[in-house]
């Protein structure tokens, strides 16, 4: 069963005002979502990402970066 983009960012992603502001955080974490993106521009692996954040899971990662690409390549 594929999930649409819409499903994947509701269950990787939490916004909350309790939690840093509503800045959009790795759901569960305190992880914003921008770090990975912060990560990857800066040339750094996913896996020092992850070795980083263990909060965040590999699966969570690699759901957001997917319906990133499907968005932009859609």
């Amino acid at each position: 069963m594929t999930m649409n983009n819409e499903a994947v960012v509701k269950q990787v992603i939490e916004r909350d005002p309790e939690i840093l502001g509503g800045t959009p955080v790795f759901r569960g974490t305190r992880v914003p979502v921008q770090t990975l993106f912060d990560y990857l521009e800066a040339g750094d692996p996913l896996d020092e990402f992850l070795d980083d954040f263990p909060t965040v899971t590999r699966e969570q990662a690699l759901s957001l970066l997917e319906s990133a690409k499907t968005l932009i390549l859609a």
